[in-house]
């Protein structure tokens, strides 16, 4: 288990919170804005969920949480992810994200590492959102210069 140290240590069993939190007008609208979401249900005064892309962020928020040590000695490239978004999310939702590694594997040199994450109402433990996160954390080339 490196819960506690590094993401890039993380390995399958691994669990990531769960963390709790209350999703804010002000996380929706900015990140609406940052990717470019122009509707008012994400930017607009009064009503807003959350864009189903938001689920991001809490992959970040887990990783805080169970590795104070930060990413690691290599970056993670966000390589594949899925999201099946089960009812809307609205602002000032008391939310709970809690997360685990399914796979940590090899492949052509690649150290990949799958996260499946699950977003619920805290209240009433209601599924919001799964999440599954397949990121690539390092590559090793062969002694030939082919990755390996």
């Amino acid at each position: 288990m490196a819960v506690g140290g590094f993401v890039s240590d993380l390995d399958t069993g691994d669990v990531l919170g769960p963390v709790d939190y209350t999703l804010s007008s002000f996380v929706v609208r900015e990140y609406s804005h940052a990717v470019e979401m122009h509707n008012p249900c994400f930017q607009g005064s009064e009503g807003q969920v959350m864009p189903p892309t938001l689920i991001h962020l809490d992959k970040l928020r887990l990783y805080r949480h169970a590795c104070p040590k930060g990413t690691g000695p290599s970056a993670r490239i966000h390589f594949e992810y899925d999201a099946e978004v089960f009812a809307p999310v609205h602002v000032g939702d008391q939310l709970r994200v809690s997360g685990v590694i399914t796979e940590r594997y090899q492949k052509k040199g690649r150290d990949y590492v799958v996260l499946k994450m699950e977003l619920r109402r805290a209240a009433t433990d209601e599924l919001l959102v799964r999440y599954f996160d397949r990121v690539i954390l390092s590559y090793t080339p062969s002694d030939d210069g082919e990755a390996a």
